[in-house]
């Protein structure tokens, strides 16, 4: 019930953040538009806008757990769900805004105050509400007391981790031993057994109970764990599978079945699909804006040798997916037949081939190399999904064959036209520097990264740095 209150109070305060957002971004706009070009739509004219912005906000927080308890978890992870709420419902608004045209035109500038300053003040209010409830329980108020199943190491883990956040107001009321286990902790901090389970929860006040045994040995505290769900006492699993590495965990369904997932690339789904539509976007705006350079390059590609305009080459995409790669031809016609009589000249470690001085480069390749026009074409690449704008460069089938096990995660996330790589010196970079960029790049993989690799692509290869 309590919770329930709690909630309750945090939408009303952040409803009233998103209403108040509004007549400051009012002002804003008034004080930054000149208004020799015409006055301002009233403020009334904004509210039915508001009011579609508060049912949103009722979605997109629920999309992305905002009111969830996650009393351990940071306020860093906290800020960025609300922030991706934010983001997402900017972007229901603005699409709204566009296919919902009224007799109003609702000003650019407006709209993109409002969502800032809403994150300003959702943020603010909720760091002030953190803070405030962490004193509180760190001076004894709105705590819960748990009991940890279990007396190992797993279990005393448990306890000191938290009695070492005193601000998440969780009380330790003591062990609970499984009925073959050696008594390994302080008399004191036993509550009995677990087949006392029922008569222990009956005695003590606790909220919630932390199974914490090693894994072979949980099928024996199952029914523990039954009496718990029908008490109405909340329980978790503390468990040790696969501690050891860096793998992110998470917990899902298959059809009503429990599954427990290991994964190191990226799994945020909203996030990918902003990554998806970007990639969609911005491919087909290069698309229509290069198409006088594409038409150029394909003539003068004609025009200097023998060959097609294009050059498709089979590439190994997400997850070892085979694809066509399309690049403008920068080679003569029999440059892979030639490709071995040359492999005493690579100049590059590694599986990869790199020659400075490539006699098989024709006298347009060079140019379109060197300002990686060449690349062009892969936009469409991107348009059919098979590539991203960013993401780690596909390697050939016979450069795969050659990785190391570790090199192999590369392949993890779907390849791009761009990367670390590219904006670091490209062939100036050894081939094991450059594996370990791309997973750098997957470990640590956000949107803001993606845009930041984007705009640090134009002055590298306007100044044609390690491009051969």
């Amino acid at each position: 019930m309590r919770n329930r209150v709690i909630e309750g109070g945090l939408r009303f305060l952040d409803l009233a953040c998103l209403s108040l957002a509004m007549p400051v971004a009012y002002f804003i706009r008034d004080l930054v538009v000149d208004h020799s070009h015409g006055e301002m739509y009233p403020l009334a004219v904004y509210r039915p806008a508001l009011a579609l912005m508060l049912l949103l906000w009722l979605a997109t927080s629920w999309l992305f757990q905002v009111y969830e308890t996650f009393r351990t978890q940071s306020i860093l992870a906290e800020l960025a769900r609300i922030a991706r709420s934010v983001v997402t419902l900017t972007l229901a608004v603005a699409a709204s805004v566009f296919f919902l045209r009224g007799q109003h035109e609702v000003s650019r500038l407006f709209l993109g105050s409002f969502f800032a300053v809403s994150l300003i003040l959702l943020s603010a209010n909720r760091l002030a509400l953190r803070y405030a409830a962490r004193e509180l329980r760190r001076r004894g108020y709105n705590s819960r007391m748990f009991a940890v199943v279990g007396s190992g190491e797993l279990a005393r883990e448990v306890v000191d981790t938290v009695a070492a956040h005193p601000e998440w107001g969780l009380q330790f009321a003591g062990h609970i031993l499984e009925d073959d286990a050696v008594r390994e902790v302080s008399r004191t901090l036993v509550l009995g057994r677990v087949s006392q389970l029922g008569p222990i929860l009956d005695d003590n006040v606790i909220d919630e109970v932390v199974f914490a045994v090693p894994r072979e040995r949980l099928s024996t505290v199952e029914n523990a764990f039954y009496l718990c769900e029908e008490q109405g006492v909340g329980s978790r699993v503390c468990l040790d599978l696969f501690t050891e590495g860096p793998s992110r965990m998470s917990l899902g369904e298959m059809e009503g079945l429990p599954m427990l997932s290991f994964t190191r690339a990226p799994t945020d789904e909203v996030a990918l699909t902003m990554k998806r539509l970007f990639d969609l976007a911005a491919s087909a705006a290069a698309v229509m804006l290069a198409s006088p350079v594409l038409l150029a390059a394909a003539v003068a590609i004609k025009l200097d040798s023998r060959g097609p305009v294009f050059f498709r080459q089979r590439r190994v995409g997400l997850n070892g997916r085979p694809f066509t790669m399309l690049k403008f031809r920068s080679m003569h016609v029999d440059a892979e037949a030639r490709l071995e009589s040359l492999r005493a000249l690579n100049e590059a470690s590694g599986p990869v081939f790199k020659m400075r001085n490539d006699p098989r480069i024709t006298r347009v390749g060079r140019f379109i190399r060197k300002t990686s026009l060449d690349e062009l074409p892969q936009f469409f690449n991107v348009l059919t999904g098979e590539m991203s704008i960013v993401g780690p460069r596909p390697p050939v089938p016979a450069e795969v064959r050659q990785y190391k096990r570790w090199q192999r995660r590369r392949l993890s996330v779907k390849p791009g036209i761009t990367c670390t790589w590219q904006v670091s010196g490209r062939s100036n970079i050894d081939f094991d520097q450059w594996m370990e960029l791309d997973l750098d790049y997957i470990d640590n993989w956000s949107l803001w990264k993606d845009i930041q690799i984007c705009f640090r692509t134009i002055p590298a290869v306007l100044s044609s740095r390690g491009a051969h």
